[in-house]
């Protein structure tokens, strides 16, 4: 029997919040990828299969770590959701647990004003 990693779980998990998920235009998705040193957020619009906004922690200036990383990380992408004239997402963890990083960002999301 071949032993299931935890990156196997994640993608499983994924997939199953994926069927039943989807962005659009006015609503598009957050989508939520995490490594072991960066972490990655994305706004697609899965209609027209299109990258609306994307930010990374590599592109941030601050060389904050952990939570605090994870919190100008939200700023940025809150801001340049604005400049989309998007106010509601959907938010897509990615197959991640929410607790930890992934919490501090969707609750910094929704203190930026950004609903879902």
């Amino acid at each position: 029997m071949i032993k299931e990693t935890r990156r196997k779980r994640r993608i499983l998990r994924h997939a199953r919040v994926r069927a039943k998920i989807a962005g659009n235009a006015t609503k598009p998705r957050l989508v939520v990828f995490r490594s072991n040193k960066h972490l990655y957020v994305q706004l697609i619009d899965d209609e027209k299969n299109m990258v609306l906004a994307a930010v990374s922690d590599l592109k941030l200036k601050s060389k904050k770590r952990g939570i605090e990383r994870v919190k100008d990380l939200a700023a940025a992408m809150a801001g340049k959701a604005k400049e989309k004239a998007v106010q509601k997402i959907v938010f897509d963890r990615g197959g991640y647990k929410y607790h930890g990083q992934i919490k501090v960002l969707a609750e910094e999301l929704r203190a930026q004003g950004i609903i879902f």
